[in-house]
């Protein structure tokens, strides 16, 4: 019931964040506008609600770690939360300027490879993970001491530092090619929280401190939800979709590595955007250049609904990572070959489908 007070209070929070942010938008004028093939909505739809799952979740999280004894123990430091949070206020601040002013690709990069650097200097980061053939992979090699603080190293290390930094950048640049339809990416990273929350509350794991940060952050993105759903009402924007990625990988860490268990869960949308990245790298396209070529869109291109190909794309999510929860490290790997595999089905499959009710128009 405690834990679930805390998935209430973010809930509630985000909703009357919701209405407020909503409005500011509208008077500041930060709206999305419907001047793109890609964008599919008919009216201007205010922008800035990451800053509104940001602020329900910071509340929430800054309460259960520094006025309860419920987050701050065993491997979870203070400085890690505070890491966490500096690393959203920088994420919504690049997202404010981007959905006021539409930075350019080289400009928006700045703001999540700050926030990446803050969570690797904060501490947190990927020191070894699992071997689906037995034992660890160590990236602990070559450290270097900078200083202490309180008796706590401050370190540099090289492999796991570098490895860390790509994995966050990989996170958060996923779920922001990914926000296409309303609710996608706000769906997915509640499912994600959710089995996060699982893996860390059950017996192997035992880690319910990272538990409740999953279940506060799954509550501030459904109270959003609301919002988010088609037709939506308010979009994330450039904050909001990178802060979902943000989070995902950093609770990946904190849970003790779980690469294998997020890449289950954000396997589709990680293989959709090296799919879409070869695609026009290919054909020598931008590669920041939005197209419908994700699968979302190619959903949508075959007759699903929006309503209908967001619930598809979330079970797909919910599916694969619900495995994690029962699968073993080899069962894992097992798990990700057949997620490829069943990717490479569907994108065949939905290429074909559209393809042929293209010239079936086209004999019309």
């Amino acid at each position: 019931m405690l834990y679930f007070f805390a998935f209430i209070i973010a809930f509630i929070l985000a909703v009357v964040f919701t209405l407020i942010i909503r409005k500011i938008a509208f008077i500041l004028q930060i709206v999305d506008l419907p001047n793109q093939p890609r964008k599919i909505h008919k009216q201007p739809i205010p922008l800035l609600g990451g800053l509104t799952i940001f602020l329900s979740f910071t509340i929430v999280l800054i309460y259960y770690s520094f006025f309860t004894d419920l987050i701050i123990k065993d491997f979870i430091l203070g400085k890690y939360i505070w890491g966490i949070i500096l690393a959203g206020i920088i994420i919504m601040i690049g997202g404010f300027f981007d959905d006021k002013y539409g930075l350019k690709p080289k400009y928006q990069l700045i703001f999540p490879v700050l926030a990446s650097v803050i969570i690797i200097a904060a501490g947190i980061g990927i020191s070894s993970i699992r071997n689906p053939f037995g034992g660890l992979i160590s990236f602990n090699n070559w450290q270097y001491i900078l200083f202490y603080l309180q008796g706590i190293p401050y370190k540099i290390t090289l492999i796991a530092d570098l490895f860390t930094f790509i994995w966050l950048l990989g996170m958060m640049y996923t779920t922001k090619l990914l926000d296409g339809l309303d609710g996608l990416v706000s769906g997915i990273t509640i499912v994600g929280a959710f089995i996060i929350f699982g893996i860390a509350m059950s017996k192997n794991v035992a880690q319910p401190n990272t538990g409740l940060i999953a279940l506060i952050l799954a509550g501030a993105f459904a109270g959003f939800l609301i919002f988010n759903w088609h037709p939506a009402k308010i979009f994330l924007g450039e904050g909001g979709s990178l802060f979902a990625g943000l989070m995902l990988g950093t609770l990946a860490i904190i849970s003790g590595s779980k690469v294998a268990t997020t890449l289950l869960i954000m396997g589709i949308p990680i293989l959709d955007v090296i799919w879409v990245i070869g695609r026009r790298f290919f054909f020598k396209k931008t590669i920041s250049l939005a197209d419908r070529k994700h699968l979302h869109f190619r959903l949508l291109d075959v007759g699903l609904s929006q309503q209908w190909a967001v619930v598809f794309y979330i079970f797909l999510t919910a599916l694969f990572g619900s495995l994690a929860l029962v699968l073993q490290t080899f069962g894992k790997f097992i798990a990700l070959l057949a997620l490829i595999i069943v990717m490479l089905v569907l994108a065949v499959t939905l290429v074909f489908l559209y393809k042929r009710k293209s010239a079936y128009v086209d004999q019309k």
